[in-house]
């Protein structure tokens, strides 16, 4: 038998593959086996064996680890919502933490400023002003001191939490969007538009909202059933739902049509689907057997996923949280102790397992820190807050390992702003924006652990004529134009001063001499007022001894008075008459 490329050393090295009878240990032979690969070929030549090497997958990635931080670094002593509803009950941005807690008398949440950790006093103040327990909320990604909610009551209000915290318990709201007739579950700011809200309630309704001047701007109708998750595309052109049917949708919310629907999990439970920055469908759901998996799809073949992975037989929801700029997924499962995160590339098997966070404790909800609040100083990629039932919110940090104490680019693209990049007219007008970016290298304040937003925008709610002509609206507009324009005065405030107006030298000398002088003047005056201050203090001490005051220096002769005029007796009674009040004789 003739053999290709190979000794016959290297063969009689392989004496089992040759003899048959004379085979070693299975457990040599495996690990020989694994090593080494002989191939047969029609004409009865064998190829010589090769060395085979397991290639790792290169990812920056590949070694992130979560650290949970110290009880006193956490929020403790929080009384977390019981309430049965699927929905993370936790909201962060760089500059609070909101959670939905248990209320007597109605629904109410708290909200508490990063620096206040610890344990949280029973009678913090809340955010309370709803009739029924709050099911969700979320925060404006353009303003960070805006939050809205959904609750049982069937009202969506949107709160202005002022910078600091609250000092007392806030009850209202800056506008109540009332348009759904059971109760609301879920609530979705838009990424690009100004002041734009989504909102979904168990009438099986989609409210789109123009919070600036509290009406609604459309109404989708096209859900059989609840309605379990939404979520934006990059852009906000278009809108993925899951719904009690099974089905994920994609719809455009301007024309109000289903674009593509399909079956996305056969299991019965709450299924979750997001969009992926490049325009991927990531679902998450229940099996037929109740295995909890996840699918990767794209939105032209919704109906045949590209990857279907089963995880485990839990029957906690998982809720997908995605970051765009390192396409990382982190699977958190309601009840799970743990959190799974993955990788998505456009290299087969596409979602990349990297790696398990375990805690001991369950969890019953958690938020997600956008990237503008990590702390790029330690390369923190994610922080999560996680809700334990023991009542302590504990804080994740999903850190990559690096020595280098520089920024790292690589780790730190263009992220996501607090700008807005249209407003509410222009995006319901049709047209679409790519998100505003920030650099984290330029922006970024690492105070208390990230970057905390220099403004604070006050939200105003304007309201709209509901009977008024398109014509009429378009006036409006233009108004509105005008009143947002500069003023010739403030134009000219505005301009830049010219090199010529610089002042002359003597004139800068002048300006000098003046200052000196009134300074020496000041000065003069500050040592009088010191000594009249010890003379009353000397005064004061010789009246307390008892002693008489000295006599003051006789006053300067004043001249003698005019000669007045005669006054008559009579005249006299008639002054006399006038200083009388009128009820008196």
């Amino acid at each position: 038998m003739e053999v290709k490329g190979a000794t016959a050393t290297e063969i009689k090295r392989h004496g089992s593959f040759t003899h048959p009878t004379n085979r070693t240990p299975k457990s040599k032979r495996l690990g020989r086996e694994r090593c080494y690969s002989f191939h047969n070929y029609d004409d009865g030549t064998v190829e010589a064996p090769k060395m085979s090497f397991r290639v790792v997958r290169s990812s920056k990635f590949r070694h992130v680890y979560g650290q949970a931080m110290k009880r006193e670094q956490c929020y403790d002593n929080i009384r977390v919502s019981k309430s049965s509803w699927d929905s993370t009950f936790c909201a962060v941005n760089p500059k609070f933490l909101a959670i939905i807690v248990e209320s007597a008398g109605g629904g109410a949440f708290i909200v508490l400023p990063h620096n206040k950790v610890g344990r949280i006093p029973a009678d913090h103040p809340l955010v309370g002003g709803h009739k029924g327990p709050v099911l969700d909320i979320a925060w404006c990604p353009h303003n960070d001191n805006v939050i809205a909610s959904g609750s049982e009551d069937c009202v969506v209000k949107v709160w202005q939490i002022p910078d600091g915290g609250l000092s007392r318990t806030l009850t209202e709201p800056v506008v109540d969007l009332v348009y759904h007739q059971r109760r609301v579950g879920l609530v979705l700011w838009h990424p690009t538009a100004q002041n734009v809200l989504l909102t979904a309630g168990s009438d099986n309704q989609i409210a789109i909202w123009n919070v600036g001047t509290g009406e609604v701007l459309i109404s989708l109708d096209c859900h059989p059933d609840l309605i379990y998750s939404a979520c934006w595309n990059w852009t906000g052109s278009k809108l993925l739902t899951t719904c009690r049917d099974k089905k994920i949708r994609i719809i455009d919310p301007r024309k109000g049509e289903v674009e593509s629907e399909a079956i996305a999990h056969e299991g019965s439970k709450a299924s979750r689907a997001i969009f992926l920055k490049h325009g991927l469908v990531f679902t998450t759901g229940f099996s037929r057997m109740s295995e909890r998996q996840y699918t990767l799809r794209t939105p032209d073949e919704l109906n045949e996923p590209i990857v279907t992975v089963e995880i485990d037989t839990s029957n906690g929801v998982m809720f997908p949280l995605y970051d765009p700029d390192t396409n990382l997924i982190y699977l958190c499962g309601k009840g799970d102790s743990v959190i799974r995160y993955f990788e998505v590339t456009p290299e087969p098997p596409f979602v990349h397992y990297i790696n398990t966070f375990q805690t001991p404790d369950p969890q019953r909800g958690i938020g997600m820190m956008p990237k503008r609040g990590c702390d790029v100083a330690t390369c923190e990629i994610a922080k999560f807050y996680r809700l334990n039932n023991s009542g302590l919110c504990q804080v994740v940090s999903m850190t990559v390992p690096r020595k280098s104490e520089l920024f790292q680019e690589d780790l730190y693209p263009d992220t996501l702003s607090d700008e807005a990049s249209q407003t509410a007219d222009e995006w319901l007008a049709g047209e679409d924006a790519e998100p505003c970016t920030m650099s984290l290298k330029e922006r970024a304040l690492l105070v208390q652990g990230g970057y905390v937003s220099g403004r604070a925008t006050q939200l105003t709610v304007t309201k709209r004529n509901a009977l008024a002509t398109p014509r009429d609206r378009e006036r409006e507009r233009e108004r509105e134009k005008d009143d947002r324009s500069p003023t010739p005065a403030q134009r000219d405030s505005q301009a830049p001063t010219p090199a010529a107006a610089t002042p002359p030298p003597a004139f800068t000398a002048m300006v000098e001499k003046q200052m000196s002088d009134l300074m020496d003047e000041i000065r003069k005056l500050k040592s009088v007022i010191v000594k009249q201050e010890n003379r009353i203090r000397a005064l004061e001490a010789t009246v307390k001894a008892g002693l008489a005051p000295p006599a003051p220096a006789p006053p300067a002769p004043s001249p003698a008075p005019a000669a007045s005029p005669a006054v008559s007796p009579a005249a006299e009674h008639n002054h006399d008459d006038d200083d009388m009040a009128p009820d008196e004789v």
